[in-house]
This record gives structure tokens, sequence and C-alpha cells, in this order.
């Protein structure tokens, strides 16, 4: 559009140069032409007379008294020739030896006068205004393609911010800042493009939020039950018991899975899951959820985090990601659950430590801790493996940073503080304060 705008408005406006332009520049060097022989019309005239005048009082006729008729100073330089009654010749002015341009009249009294002057020198005067012309058609031509590259910008910049808006709405961001363009079409289509996408955001939060709330609720109780299977798995002196435990706490796990495939593909299908969060919300969460099992276990689970760290990171898969490494610390390890943050350096990342007092991971288990069904004998070897699984397709990776005391470190992509979330995503939408008529 921008490219369309410029050369319809280049073409307009080299349209109306071409059709001023020329003819007045060609009007222009008519006047000055015009000008100057009434110029030395009226020096003939006035010559005439002095002439006549001379005559009727017997003075005498000389080359000194054409002398005021020649010109110069801001006049054409003419060569004046009178031809007197009684056949006398008197010339005064420079002498024309290439083309010229003359004026003759009589004077009452019989004598003729002639005014010569040289075309080249009318010439050069028409020449001087058609170059004023030329200069004038050039700022003219510059003043038009600058005020077309405004318009341009000023239509196409709002369009194209539009589009980016549309497209950022279609990736599942579903709260963009459209501001007023000032172009009121424009600023209707995008009036109406903000309450689409506070509309969909209102859905989308609903069934994330849905989402979250079925995922805190099964999660927990599906926990609680897989612990107390493992207890009576480990504690039952009866192998019938024990079998029967080991086979319902495989039942759970696999339930386990399947709801968080679920939510995850429900998430996916949503739109764009990745979006920027503050870590200490998630950390908080998974405290209340994880702090009366610590207190159950005599232990203490303490979260050091700088508030101000915000992470790129889908919050339900972040949260399964830190509930598995807490209940993993839980399960093996001893002492107090320690969450840390830092940057992870230039890259911008932030890496999330999950560390406890135990013993520790075996060196024999260490280089498969996340391969799937590998375990110490106290799970189903099913957590780790997903909860990097879920790490990664966020773009982050899960590893274990130290084996003893054990040390899991989760790398997830930062967020700058120019693109913290109230500037990129801001809530709801500027809509244009025009109250205009709308356009019909």
């Amino acid at each position: 559009m921008r490219r369309r705008v410029l050369q319809a408005t280049i073409a307009a406006v080299t349209v109306a140069v071409v059709l001023l332009g020329f003819p007045l520049a060609f009007l222009g060097a008519q006047l000055i032409r015009e000008n100057e022989m009434r110029g030395l019309e009226a020096r003939a005239d006035a010559l005439a007379r002095t002439v006549d005048f001379r005559i009727d009082e017997s003075i005498p006729l000389t080359e000194r008294m054409l002398e005021p008729y020649v010109g110069g100073n801001g006049t054409l330089r003419a060569n004046v020739f009178v031809l007197a009654p009684d056949g006398g010749r008197y010339q005064a002015g420079p002498e024309l030896t290439d083309r010229s341009l003359s004026v003759r009249t009589t004077s009452s009294s019989g004598a003729e006068i002639s005014l010569y002057v040289s075309w080249w020198d009318v010439f050069w005067l028409s020449l001087r205004v058609i170059g004023l012309v030329v200069v004038a058609t050039v700022v003219a031509f510059a003043a038009g393609i600058a005020m077309a590259i405004w318009q341009a910008n000023r239509l196409a910049a709002p369009l194209v911010y539009l589009a980016a808006s549309a497209e950022q709405l279609g990736s599942g961001q579903v709260r963009p800042q459209v501001q007023a363009s000032g172009v009121e079409e424009i600023d209707l289509v995008a009036s109406e493009l903000a309450r689409s996408a506070d509309r969909l955001a209102g859905r989308l939060a609903a069934e994330r939020q849905f989402g979250a709330d079925a995922s805190h609720q099964l999660r927990t109780p599906l926990t609680a039950l897989s612990m107390r299977l493992e207890e009576i798995m480990l504690e039952s002196d009866q192998p019938t018991v024990r079998d029967e435990a080991r086979i319902s706490l495989e039942q759970v796990e696999r339930l386990v899975t399947v709801v968080d495939d679920l939510l995850m593909r429900s998430r996916r299908a949503s739109g764009g899951t990745t979006e920027a969060i503050r870590l200490l919300d998630v950390l908080h969460q998974q405290e209340e959820e994880w702090a009366p099992a610590f207190e159950t276990a005599e232990r203490r689970l303490v979260i050091d985090v700088d508030p101000r760290i915000q992470v790129l990171a889908t919050p339900g898969a972040l949260a399964q990601v830190i509930a598995t490494l807490v209940e993993n610390s839980l399960k093996h390890g001893g002492g107090t659950t320690t969450i840390t943050s830092r940057r992870g350096g230039a890259s911008g990342a932030v890496v999330v430590e999950v560390a406890d007092e135990g013993e520790g991971v075996p060196d024999d288990l260490a280089p498969r801790i996340f391969e799937r069904e590998v375990t110490s004998g106290k799970g189903t070897g099913l957590g780790l493996a997903l909860a990097r699984d879920l790490a990664s397709a966020d773009g982050g990776r899960l590893e274990l940073a130290q084996r003893r005391p054990a040390v899991f470190a989760l790398f997830l992509a930062g967020v700058p503080a120019s693109l913290a979330p109230d500037v990129v995503l801001p809530r709801g939408s500027v809509v244009s304060p025009r109250t205009g008529r709308r356009w019909r």
C-alpha cells in the first residue's frame, strides 16, 4: 500500500507540475519580451516628443540629446537612430552586429525614430524567468514527494502495526495493544480487533484456568494416592498385597501421564503456550501444594528467588517440572530442600536449582537418571523423563548439576526488562478515542 500511495501521489504531482510549469514558463518568457518591447516603444515616443519640441523651437538636433534614451541602469541598452525631416542623421548607443529587435515611430514633424536592442539580451532575460520557474517547479516537486512519503507512512504504518497485532492474536498472544492512528477507517478496524482480542482472551483465560484447576485438583490426590500405594508396597509383608499395590501404583502413574498429556494437548491446540511469567508466582503455588508433605516428613522447603525474575515458559508445564523436582527431592533426598535462581550469563537465561541435603544420586544411576523406567526403586521412573520433555518443549533444558548432594538445574529463557509482560502484552487494549461519525 505504501508503494501505491507513493506512486499515486507522485503521479498527481508530476501531472500538476507539467500542466502548470511549462505554460507558466512560456507565459513568463513572453511577458518579459512584451514588457521590454513596450519599454522601447515608450522610449521611442518620448524621443519623438523631444525631437518635435526642438524642431518647433528651432533648437538644433544633436547626438548628445539621444544619450538619455540609450538605456542602462536596469534597462536594456539600445542603439538609437533618428532621421530628421531635413535629412540629418543622428545616432547613439552600442553598435549591434548580431540579431536584434527594433521599434520604429514617426514624430509629428516627420522625423523617423528607430530603437534597436540585442535579441540575445531579451533572450537571457526570458531565460532567467524560465530558470526561476524551473527552480520553483523542482521545489514544488520535492515538496510533493516529501508529502507523499509522509502520507504513505502515515497510512501504511498503522496497517503494518495492525497486521502485527492480528498476527499476535492469531499466534495465541491475545492481548495486543492497538493504538489510535488518526485514520478513522483504520481505527475502526483496530477497535474491532481489540474487542475480538478481549473476547478471545477471556475465553482462553477461562480454558487455561480450567486446565490449571483440573491439573491441580487431579495431581494432588493422585500424588497422595501414589505415596500411599508406595508405602503399602514397601511396608507390607504379604506378597499379594505388594503385587496389588504395585499394579495399582502403575495404574495411578498411567492415569497421571494421561491427564498431563491431555492437558498439554489442550494448551497447544488453543494456540501459543509460552508466555512471560514471574517465576516466584509459580514457585509460591508449588510451595503451598507441597508444604504439608514436607511438614509431615519433618523437613523444610525453602524458596530463595528474586521476585523480579521473569521467564518465558508455559505456566502449567513449568509448574509440573518444579513439582516433579520437589517430589523427587521429597522421596529420595533429605534435609532442607532449597529452590534458588540465578542469571545464566549474557544470553539472559535463568537457572532454577533444586537442591537438598540427602545422600545424592548413585554413580551408576546418574548417567541414566532422565531415561524412562530408570529408578532407584522408590518410584516409577517416569517423572524426571516427563519433566525433561516438558522443559525441552518450552525451549529449556533440565540437567543434573551435582550428584552429591543432588542438585537439579532447570534452564529457562529469561525476559529482558524492556520486554516485561506489562509492556509486551499489556492487559486489555487501547481503543481509539476518536468519537467522530462512523464511516459509511
